[in-house]
């Protein structure tokens, strides 16, 4: 007896994951490819507006078409120049009854007076001329067989003579197309064509009845036709044909004998005119498969561009580790082309922040670690000192170091918000001459923390038609890079007879600002370096820890912030090697 294994209950009811088929892996790709690429939401929206368009451009043509009036004048003019002939020939097969002429007793005793006929009357206007159906039938069947037009005569009172479709010659076949006994369904074609026609059929015209009898009064194109003029009139069958009946007079010497009445068979003008429709659709289904192969073309000039910028984007925001690059289509003078410039651009600008923000943080701990080891190793040996003047000299260092760390971090935040504090705030025109005389007028007034040096003010004159030395800008932080410089200048003149010179020209499109002094001058390989952060390289006898080494970064910062230039070279001397000082060149944008 075989033992029956009891499976958990969970596992019982734990739904089996189906393996997908291999028509699955198949269709998902490609839905997610057309629905991705080639038909994404710019695609679907440039295809459905280009077949919107056409689709109008198409309606407005059926719906105001002027073929299906033309058609139906011409038809009714040919029909006219017909029932003219067919009308005249009538006219003439008809015979003469005297018994039927209508004598009037009192015209009669006028004749025999001898009094005058009144001119214009004729008195063969009072003779009956009656159609002989017999001799007309043979006519109209001739004039009628070679046409697909229906023939009608009617007598004065509006009574059916003769009817074409009643009309047999000796030895005709007649052959009459049965309905099915099931009726077809019309497919899906027949049904929007048959929609689309019912749409653009003129639904105002009368609808035509057979009458029962033959009885012309009902057509008022007949009875106008009694009168002696020729009437048209269009007509809608109970199928919605259209059908295009005119009636003639049959005269002979003014006496109206009866009206010939001519008219279409149904189906006739629709079967020309759907002809001509559909010769529309045609043309529009191949503009449309144009458009629409077109409008991918288009599509995919603008929307693949713009998702290979989306996706390079979002690859920029994922990609932390590494740097990603954006697609380059510079090469296309197009709105494509400017926003790719704009995107890499600005990527490259987020990519260089970062790597600012990063070298940034990394000097900050760098720079900060050096104070704190010390005020650390300070404040550890404070404890171990023994006597007063070990203390003294431990407390004189952590408060050197507490002072170079306020220094420090107030640097590190003046540096971090330039950027910000730059875009925020409103540049306005800045007059350099002013600016500069009231600096060197502030800097002059040496205190008894400054060393005493001479500062001399060069103002060279503006070449022919410029009106002044103006940019525009910060005027505190332009301040501030003059100060910095000018302080720079200052910790590295000599004690005696220090000096230094603040000149101010126009070169070209820049002012030029140039602060020089009678220093040491700058070691050749450190001319770029002292405008790292961070970095110092003072004069021999300074005090450690006096600087922060941001002093010159900023101020470089601050100049290219306003679209200028900080440099800085040796005042070479006569001699070669020969070093008179170091000069600083700010060069700004005039404004003029």
């Amino acid at each position: 007896m075989e033992a029956e294994v009891n499976k958990p209950a969970s596992a019982a009811r734990r739904p089996t994951r189906r393996a997908p088929s291999a028509l699955s892996k198949l269709t998902v790709p490609m839905r997610r490819f057309l629905g991705h690429h080639i038909f994404s939401s710019l695609t679907r929206r440039i295809l459905f507006l280009n077949l919107a368009g056409l689709a109008v451009l198409v309606v407005g043509i059926l719906y105001l078409n002027t073929f299906r009036d033309g058609l139906i004048d011409a038809r009714v003019e040919s029909l006219m120049t017909q029932g003219e002939i067919i009308a005249g020939a009538i006219a003439a097969s008809a015979t003469v009854e005297t018994d039927s002429i209508s004598i009037d007793p009192e015209k009669l005793l006028e004749l025999q007076a001898g009094e005058s006929i009144a001119p214009g009357s004729d008195p063969l206007d009072n003779l009956d001329f009656p159609i002989n159906p017999e001799r007309v039938a043979p006519v109209l069947r001739r004039l009628i067989s070679p046409t697909r037009t229906r023939a009608r005569i009617y007598d004065r009172d509006a009574n059916l003579l003769l009817d074409s479709r009643h009309l047999y010659s000796r030895g005709q076949i007649l052959r009459y197309d049965l309905p099915s006994v099931e009726e077809e369904e019309p497919d899906f074609l027949e049904r929007v064509q048959k929609f689309v026609f019912d749409i653009f059929r003129n639904k105002a015209l009368p609808v035509y009845h057979e009458q029962p009898g033959g009885n012309g009064t009902a057509f008022p194109e007949v009875m106008k036709g009694l009168t002696g003029s020729p009437s048209t009139l269009v007509r809608i069958s109970e199928k919605g044909e259209q059908i295009v009946s005119v009636a003639v007079p049959i005269q002979r010497f003014r006496a109206v004998l009866g009206v010939l009445m001519l008219s279409t068979e149904g189906g006739d003008i629709d079967k020309i005119v759907a002809a001509e429709r559909k010769a529309i659709l045609r043309v529009f289904g191949i503009a449309a498969l144009v458009t629409a192969l077109l409008s991918l073309l288009l599509a995919s000039t603008i929307a693949n561009p713009l998702r290979r910028l989306s996706a390079a984007a979002v690859r920029v925001r994922r990609g932390v580790k590494n740097r990603e690059e954006i697609p380059d289509f510079s090469d296309r003078q197009d709105e494509i082309g400017n926003l790719s410039i704009a995107v890499r651009d600005m990527t490259n600008a987020l990519y260089a922040r970062i790597e600012a923000i990063e070298s940034f943080a990394a000097d900050v701990s760098h720079e900060l670690k050096n104070p704190l080891t010390s005020l650390r190793s300070a404040v550890e040996t404070l404890p171990l000192a023994k006597n007063e003047t070990s203390r003294a000299r431990l407390m004189e260092v952590i408060q050197h170091d507490v002072r170079r760390l306020d220094r420090l971090i107030t640097d590190i935040s003046d540096a971090s918000r330039l950027d910000a504090e730059l875009a925020r705030e409103d540049a306005s025109k800045v007059d350099l001459k002013k600016f500069v005389t009231d600096l060197v007028a502030i800097s002059r007034e040496a205190s008894r923390h400054k060393k005493p040096v001479e500062i001399e003010l060069k103002i060279a004159k503006l070449p022919q038609g410029a009106k002044g030395f103006y940019v525009v800008g910060h005027d505190l932080r332009l301040g501030q890079v003059i100060t910095n410089l000018i302080e720079n200048a200052r910790s590295f003149v000599p004690d005696e007879h220090g000096n230094i010179t603040i000149s101010l020209e126009r070169a070209g499109k820049f002012n030029i600002i140039t602060i020089d002094d009678n220093g040491p001058g700058i070691r050749a390989e450190t001319i770029e370096r002292i405008f790292e952060r961070f970095y110092t390289d003072r004069p021999a006898g300074e005090a450690f820890g006096q600087n922060s080494g941001l002093g010159l970064s900023i101020s470089r910062q601050i100049v290219e912030a306003h679209g200028g230039t900080l440099t800085a070279e040796n005042i070479s001397g006569t001699k070669p090697g020969d070093i008179k000082g170091a000069r600083f060149v700010i060069a700004l944008p005039a404004d003029e």
